[in-house]
């Protein structure tokens, strides 16, 4: 009698669905390439950033963000950030994507004041002395001598993301409600999100 090959059926293994982060950014280098770090194959979170070259004021980000989400809903365990810089835009136009945030509970505002530079710079050191634009570039130079508006994912650790948000929650002391008006920022509360949703 022949031999019966026996046959294996391999539970499929089920996969975890993988959470997705869509990002509106105002930068459409630095920002995008710096939230590379947080997405890879493994990973079970998916960042999206929304970009555009020109449209870059808050009422534009915000704009991108709500056409998206016409066209792509989001789950609820899903989130949805607008990441912009202080700059020159008016309160008025910062209060606009503050209301938006606090529409539902999985979206966020985040705001770098003077600019993204600075969250950067908080990774290497605790950014005394940043009080505008430029002083923020110079410092961050220091660190990063090639930077021009481009980052290598690389060269940013986990340890030091994690000290980059020990430092910005130091400087965001008490929390404020809607975006830092001296020198801070609040880009930590994103990227603590997105460090819980890939463990």
């Amino acid at each position: 009698m022949p031999f019966k090959r026996r046959k294996f059926s391999r539970p499929s293994a089920k996969r975890r669905y993988r959470k997705i982060f869509v990002l509106a950014v105002e930068g459409s280098k630095t920002e995008p390439q710096y939230f590379k770090n947080f997405n890879d194959q493994n990973s079970v979170i998916q960042v999206n950033c929304l970009k555009n070259k020109h449209d870059s004021a808050p009422p534009q980000v915000l704009a991108r963000m709500e056409t998206h989400l016409k066209k792509e809903n989001l789950k609820n365990t899903d989130e949805a950030w607008l990441v912009v810089d202080k700059d020159q835009w008016t309160d008025e136009q910062l209060t606009q994507l503050h209301n938006w945030a606090q529409t539902k509970s999985n979206y966020g505002f985040a705001l770098s004041n003077p600019k993204f530079e600075f969250w950067l710079l908080l990774h290497f050191e605790d950014g005394k002395k940043v009080n505008n634009s430029q002083s923020c570039s110079q410092k961050l130079k220091l660190h990063l001598p090639e930077y021009d508006k481009g980052i290598d994912p690389g060269k940013i650790s986990k340890t030091m993301i994690g000290d980059a948000i020990k430092r910005a929650k130091r400087r965001d002391n008490p929390p404020c409600d809607d975006w830092p008006r001296i020198t801070g920022t609040t880009v930590y509360k994103l990227v603590e999100n997105l460090l819980k949703s890939g463990d």
